[in-house]
């Protein structure tokens, strides 16, 4: 069993950060997906599935827990902090309209949690409360998640940086010609869904984009 801070030395090092939900597998497995994302070299995935019964996910969960062992990989949960535990899951991740963080933590004091953030007043918010680290997002359209908001730009990224001092990711309609003007921006853990997941050959894909990082 892996203590919080050993999870959170791992996410330090993370760069590219997949998100994987099975609609934008390209018609391939979840696990086919999360396998090949290994052989590239991430050393964390985030696992989102909305329409999935309880039952299924907590089976895949175990799945992909399995695999991310095998690579020394963190496994994230998309919001539901009870599949969390029941996979053995290392975090995660909480949207603004899911359990408050306070709540998640009691459940499961030893896991990371990360907050989704749309804006300043929400990322100061989510920092103040104790997330271990948060997404900014999204900074471009995005077909891969419902929202309502307009794309917030990279000039948030410039904005809210200097006044973190827990990690942060960023996400939304993110492509490979976007890495360099967001490092310039003050990024440095890129979240990518349809990217990586829907790419033709996932693991070359995924060793072109932390390639770009280093």
């Amino acid at each position: 069993m892996k203590t919080k801070k050993q999870r959170l030395d791992t996410f330090e090092r993370v760069d590219i950060y997949p998100v994987i939900s099975s609609e934008f597998c390209a018609g391939r497995s979840p696990t086919y997906v999360l396998e090949q994302i290994a052989a590239g070299g991430a050393k964390i995935v985030q696992l989102r599935e909305k329409n999935m019964n309880k039952r299924a996910l907590g089976l895949l969960a175990c799945e992909f827990r399995r695999i991310c062992d095998e690579h020394g990989m963190l496994l994230i949960i998309n919001d539901l902090v009870d599949i969390a535990l029941e996979s053995n899951a290392d975090g995660v991740h909480l949207g603004q309209g899911d359990l408050p963080l306070e709540e998640a933590r009691k459940a499961a004091p030893d896991l990371i949690f990360g907050i989704s953030t749309h804006s300043m007043e929400e990322a100061m918010e989510a920092q103040s409360d104790g997330a271990d680290y948060i997404n900014i997002g999204p900074i471009f359209n995005t077909q891969t998640k419902s929202l309502t908001m307009a794309a917030l730009g990279i000039e948030i990224i410039r904005e809210i940086s200097p006044l973190l001092h827990i990690p942060f990711t960023v996400m939304g309609g993110i492509k490979s010609k976007h890495i360099p003007e967001l490092l310039s921006a003050g990024a440095r853990k890129i979240a990518m869904v349809t990217e990586i997941t829907a790419d033709k050959n996932i693991a070359v894909k995924v060793k072109e984009l932390k390639s770009m990082m280093s």
